[in-house]
């Protein structure tokens, strides 16, 4: 997640009419509002440089500049503002070209008006009132694809929404670029984790790639002890590890394997350039154990992944992780696994078997080992832990057939209401929003899958924007929302994308 520091150009937008003493005073004023720009990402944890461009004034100027940002690798996305009346038709050729995600920001230098010394010359020069009134109407005759966000570079509310969007560029951007590997195939008989591999990588770019779990598994065997035994004792550092796992235990060699694992999965991943990874308990192989533990430390460190070959849940999770770095909380995959019913206290037990990433907890891990009822192997070794309470997301990635369809639920994840002392895998205990009935009747409604990617760290502002970014369905359960008028809406969108196509 940091080999490269992501750009974000910032275009603005004039004309040679107003002559060269003018457009000068513009190109300051917009490097000024870049630079402020900059800072106020910097501040929301954001590592991003905005990337100040000359002062657009021509058709072929604006093309140029295009062309070069959808061939710029560190450029994720591209600003244009107005800071004069830059007449539209010369930025259709541009638009018509433009590959990466746009922002209009409709925003004015200076928050405050001069009012005692304005006159033409001002007014002149600070046109953006209606120059983004003229740009904007060139963005929907070019369908160019675009978020538009008004207000100052000093509002809080400005910035928050433009990192958020900054957010879902960068993770949009990644998986432009990104590589998905499959350790053998899905699930079998289970709808959700199939998909057409193909048009997501049309759609999404991440190419999706399987790979035999015999490679995996000669990789394990290839791990030397020491190596495996040096990153075991690394554990009881970071880990409560429990008595029978902990050097001289009985089952401390179930540890030295899990520590196997995970040295030949990263070092899989990273000779393949992969950002994210499945696996599948009904296809194992040589491997001894389902990997947990493994799978647990890769994605805290940024790794999408998927349980039983679910590939989209593994693009969402690392789509996710990308969005969210730098921020508190996490990201992990996720299950709905059982309810508490009681009326007036609905909520949901989420876990796996397995693999719910440590990233969405702040206390310590316990390192245990359990039997595993399914896969047929030995008892695999995993983190045991509960989900940090505070506001999150839940959001299911599901194929319909003709188009992807995410689904995002706003939840509050709590406490539980007890300690789950018998139940040996990590989880997470959520409020639904706006109620539990509401959201679990429009969340079958929309078909959305039971493997899911659970974050603390972004919300529906981000997720909203990569879905626009990527051209994808987003349906969202969230305070306010009535079935009756999300199966409408559901309808809607239905028409909508088989009428309009590519709009």
């Amino acid at each position: 997640m940091d080999k490269t520091r992501p750009e974000v150009w910032f275009l603005t937008g004039s004309q040679e009419l107003y002559g060269q003493e003018a457009l000068a005073q513009v190109a300051a004023g917009s490097q000024r509002l870049a630079q402020a720009l900059e800072g106020a990402l910097g501040g929301a944890n954001l590592p991003v440089r905005v990337v100040w461009r000359p002062v657009l004034v021509s058709k072929e100027a604006i093309r140029r500049t295009i062309l070069e940002a959808n061939a710029a690798l560190e450029c994720v996305g591209l600003i244009a503002w107005m800071h004069t009346f830059s007449p539209a038709k010369m930025w259709l050729a541009g638009l018509t070209a433009l590959q990466l995600p746009l922002l209009h920001w409709h925003t004015q230098l200076d928050e405050i008006l001069p009012w005692d010394t304005i006159d033409m010359d001002f007014m002149n020069l600070h046109q953006a009132a209606h120059g983004d009134r003229e740009f904007a109407h060139a963005v929907v005759r070019s369908r160019a694809r675009r978020k538009v966000v008004a207000g100052s570079v000093a509002n809080p509310a400005t910035q928050t929404r433009i990192a958020s969007w900054v957010r879902a560029a960068v993770a949009y951007a990644d998986g432009r670029s990104g590589k998905l590997i499959r350790f053998g195939d899905n699930m079998r008989d289970v709808a959700v984790t199939e998909g057409d591999k193909v048009e997501a990588e049309r759609v999404f770019e991440t190419s999706v790639t399987t790979y035999g779990v015999t490679e995996l598994a000669d990789a394990v065997r290839a791990v030397p002890h020491a190596t495996a035994a040096a990153l075991a004792g690394l554990y009881g550092d970071l880990y409560a590890v429990v008595p029978e796992l902990a050097p001289g235990g009985a089952r401390h060699d179930s540890l030295i394997y899990a520590a196997r694992q995970e040295i030949a999965l990263r070092s899989f991943l990273v000779e393949t350039g992969a950002t994210a990874f499945t696996t599948n308990f009904e296809d194992l192989g040589g491997l001894a154990q389902l990997p947990g533990l493994a799978v647990q430390r890769l994605t805290a460190e940024g790794y999408g992944f998927g349980a039983e070959g679910d590939w989209k849940t593994a693009l969402l999770v690392r789509a996710a992780k990308v969005m969210g770095r730098g921020l508190a909380g996490g990201a992990s995959l996720m299950e709905d696994y059982t309810y508490h019913l009681v009326a007036g206290e609905e909520k949901i037990l989420g876990a796996h078997m397995l693999e719910v990433c440590p990233s969405l907890s702040d206390a310590q891990p316990s390192l245990e080992i359990h039997p595993l009822s399914i896969g047929a192997r030995e008892d695999p070794v995993r983190l045991v832990f509960d989900a940090t309470p505070g506001p999150g997301v839940v959001v299911g990635l599901a194929d319909l057939g003709d188009r992807f369809r995410l689904t995002l639920n706003t939840v509050a994840v709590i406490p539980p209401d007890q300690p789950l002392r018998r139940l040996p895998v990590a989880r997470a205990v959520w409020r639904p929003d706006p109620d539990f009935y509401t959201s679990a009747e429009c969340w079958l409604t929309s078909g959305a899958p039971h493997h899911t990617c659970l974050t603390t760290s972004v919300g529906l502002a981000e997720f909203q924007d990569y879905a626009d970014m990527a051209g994808v369905e987003l349906a969202v359960i969230t305070e306010g929302t009535e079935v009756v008028r999300f199966a409408r809406e559901l309808r809607w969108e239905a028409a909508y994308r088989r009428l309009a196509g590519g709009l």
